[in-house]
């Protein structure tokens, strides 16, 4: 009983990732020694101590099952050690089997699961440290009113399948994983990534609205806030490409249309669009934006038209439009530096290449 008390005493003076290692080994050894000299046998005082001791060393070891450490902006985040390793693979294999549904759009999740993944990212700000995926604060309330989020609920309610599925993945991992997953599946370039982000607990870090680009802004703000963020001009164009993806939606930004004439496939036809068709502005009662003279069924937003105002934003596109290979491997460096921006990774943290279904 006394050798019970001064482990326990040990314990609780030290760090639990050293009481795992110290006692777990001998935890099993005595469970297996005491059932095997038990067999047959009334409990003994021993026993019983033996007993308690387990007990309270359980009951330790379970309540310190969380730790928690302040990011930059005062956060707390929280993070359960000791977890038995993700099978990313499968993770992946699980968010590409949701994204498609006939009900939803042009048949896919795919893009509205894109468009989590980088708005989710694209609050960082290089001066304060403050937001990015880490923390997947658009769980809160106000960020997940921000006007730029509209429908973005659309994405993480689907996302919760796979959350169910994996309970120990954290939200601002699935959200960023579902980006890359979005990507590939639908044809663009393979994205390496890395697991590593934390949930915030609380709202306290939310980032303050305005941080996301503005469509209806011209070329200056496209640089205010990608430059914020760290992002050069070549990155900025490269970045925009995503929107070979999707469609806007009425009830969400207030425009209307894809960029595209296949939405759901993921390519340079943006930026070969932007030269080739005649854009004149849409009359209608909504927001400014421009649709394509020919059909009319195609849009570009004001932040769109603007790549091709700016001298040295034209000159990149232009490159996109006659280099598929040359824009994915610009768009791929570029997604995962996006995704990154904020993350504390440990050093050995390793990048996963994902094989596609």
């Amino acid at each position: 009983m006394l050798r019970s008390v001064s482990i326990l005493r040990t314990v609780a003076r030290s760090p639990i990732t050293t009481v795992v290692s110290r006692y777990t080994a001998p935890h099993v050894r005595a469970l297996t020694t005491q059932s095997s000299d038990t067999k047959g046998s009334s409990s003994s005082g021993g026993s019983n101590g033996s007993s308690f001791m387990w007990l309270a060393l359980g009951g330790l070891v379970a309540g310190s099952g969380y730790y928690y450490y302040t990011t930059q902006d005062g956060c707390a985040i929280s993070s359960k050690f000791a977890q038995k390793p993700l099978d990313y693979q499968a993770v992946y294999n699980a968010i590409a089997e949701v994204m498609d549904e006939n009900d939803y759009d042009d048949g896919s999740y795919g893009p509205v699961l894109l468009r989590l993944a980088w708005h989710a990212s694209g609050t960082y700000d290089k001066n304060t440290g403050t937001g990015g995926s880490n923390g997947a604060t658009m769980r809160f309330n106000p960020e997940s009113a921000h006007g730029a989020n509209a429908g973005l609920s659309h994405a993480r309610e689907r996302l919760e399948k796979v959350k169910k599925q994996f309970p120990s993945i954290t939200y601002a991992d699935l959200w960023s994983l579902a980006g890359v997953v979005a990507v590939q599946e639908m044809g663009g370039p393979d994205i390496p990534w890395r697991a590593g982000r934390k949930d915030a607990e609380t709202s306290v870090a939310c980032t303050p609205d305005g941080r996301l680009p503005d469509a209806s802004q011209s070329h200056d703000h496209l640089r205010n806030i990608f430059y914020r963020m760290g992002f050069n001009d070549q990155e900025i164009v490269a970045l925009s490409g995503a929107h070979s993806l999707g469609r806007c939606h009425t009830d969400r930004s207030g425009y209307d249309g894809p960029w595209s004439f296949s939405p759901t496939t993921f390519s340079n036809a943006y930026f070969k669009l932007l030269f080739s068709e005649k854009w004149v502005d849409k009359k209608w009662t909504g927001p400014k934006q421009a649709i394509d003279k020919a059909t009319g069924t195609l849009m570009m937003l004001p932040t769109d038209l603007a790549i091709t105002n700016d001298r040295v934003f034209k000159k990149q596109a232009e490159i996109y439009a006659k280099d598929e290979g040359k824009f994915f491997e610009d768009f791929a460096k570029a997604f995962q530096k996006l995704e990154e921006l904020g993350v504390p990774f440990k050093p050995d943290t390793p990048a996963h290449v994902f094989k596609r279904i």
